[in-house]
């Protein structure tokens, strides 16, 4: 195993407890690994096979850092909604207390804002009790807050309540915001473990192959689809609008398109279009029409921003604020219909809160249970630094300084050709 070039987390020094949970588990995985790349096209550029890169394999350890009788655990949920938080925060409570046994589990409210002191958000303690139900409903019982809090605040106050364990359930920036707690601790010289469990309906961070609730996301736009369908052909020239979530990645828009074959046009932030001219977005739409005499329309909340003149600035989560693509296209469909004398009924759906906030569906709320508890195995060995997450369809140890760039559709991929060919729209729809 020394042999290989594995990609190590952050560990908190020496692990010398014997784990509780030998003969509760099958095995342990001491030191195993994956490859970090599987396409010949990324493994091309090396010289030997001695620089493979691996990523360590996530799974419970034979040996752990701390002690479980004297361990307090902390969890906080940050950013916007998703399907499967509630799932996530009970897997993580049930996995350290009837698991491994700990001392206690806290849960702080309103994201990083419960872990400063000035806002008087009390923890609350997480019990196999009170969180026995939690999956069966949406949203989280923590409750949740954007942007970003002072780090040694936040470290003042888990010091304060005894935490040596903080598991950091949220997006990119609750996952950078980790990573400077992870760093304060350890400048402070405290035993403290930092795991993030990644968090974005929008399946956009990278390295991760599937983010929680993502596939409970694409699942419940299927009906949507179809109700725009049913109204886009009871009308004459008849348009179903859909606007779903997808800032700067169209992951849940091309997915619920390829779920759902009725879908004529799937518009992303990945692949700009022009409105008008010979090849532009419009043209081909009333092309559709004078065909079929109905389309349906699947656009992200992050396409066509470029058509737009106005800058809204940045949310308290750093993202920018984004012009409504779904009203503006309604508009301008209407209006270039009615300048070419065409009749059009537009029938505009926005199912994103309603998306949001629903609970996971089983397939997620699997992943999430194994979320949950791999994070909690190397959380206790003293990994910290690290998200846990899907990669090459494993679980897998991530250094949270490897997140990079947001995950895009690659407009060449075989995915983004397979949209291509479902919906039957041009692949490229610029001006002339």
């Amino acid at each position: 195993m020394n042999s290989l070039k594995v990609i190590q987390t952050d560990t908190l020094g020496k692990a010398t407890y014997d784990s509780p949970i030998k003969g509760k588990v099958s095995r342990f995985y001491n030191g195993e690994a994956i490859a970090c790349h599987d396409r010949s096209q990324e493994l091309s550029s090396l010289e030997k096979i001695e620089d493979i890169e691996y990523f360590e394999l996530a799974g419970p350890r034979e040996k752990l850092f701390f002690n479980p009788a004297e361990t307090t655990v902390g969890i906080v949920t940050c950013g916007g909604l998703c399907p499967g938080l509630n799932d996530v925060i009970r897997a993580l409570t049930f996995c350290a207390l009837e698991s491994y046994g700990v001392k206690r589990v806290l849960g702080f409210k309103y994201g990083y804002e419960g872990l400063v002191a000035k806002y008087y958000h009390y923890p609350i303690e997480l019990t196999t009790n009170n969180t026995d139900e939690i999956h069966e409903k949406g949203g989280t019982i923590l409750k949740s807050s954007r942007g970003a809090q002072d780090t040694e605040d936040i470290i003042d106050t888990l010091v304060h309540y005894g935490v040596n364990i903080l598991f950091t359930i949220g997006g990119d920036g609750t996952q950078r915001g980790a990573s400077d707690i992870a760093e304060g601790v350890k400048k402070r010289n405290l035993p403290i473990s930092i795991v993030g469990i990644p968090k974005t309906i929008d399946n956009d961070i990278s390295l991760i192959e599937r983010s929680f609730g993502f596939e409970t996301a694409v699942e419940a736009t299927w009906d949507i689809i179809t109700n725009a369908h049913s109204e886009a052909k009871a009308y004459r020239n008849g348009i179903g609008l859909v606007r779903l979530m997808g800032r700067e990645s169209g992951w849940i828009a091309a997915s619920a398109t390829l779920a759902n074959s009725n879908v004529n046009f799937c518009l992303v932030p990945e692949v700009p279009f022009d409105l008008h001219g010979e090849n532009g977005f419009l043209t081909h739409l009333k092309n559709r029409i004078s065909s079929k005499e109905h389309a349906v329309i699947v656009v992200a909340e992050g396409a066509g921003q470029k058509l737009f003149n106005t800058h809204l600035g940045s949310n308290k989560s750093g993202n920018k604020n984004l012009n409504d693509i779904g009203i503006f296209l309604k508009d301008e469909i209407k209006k270039s219909f009615q300048a070419d004398n065409m009749e059009v009924n537009i029938k505009y759906f926005d199912p994103s809160y309603t998306i949001r906030s629903r609970r996971a569906d089983a397939n997620d709320s699997m992943y999430c249970l194994r979320l949950g508890n791999n994070a909690v195995h190397a959380a206790m060995a003293g990994h910290t630094n690290m998200i846990v997450g899907l990669h090459h369809d494993r679980l897998i140890h991530l250094p949270i300084a490897l997140i990079g760039e947001r995950k895009i559709i690659d407009p060449q991929s075989w995915f983004w050709q397979t949209v291509l060919q479902a919906t039957h729209q041009p692949a490229e729809m610029k001006g002339s």
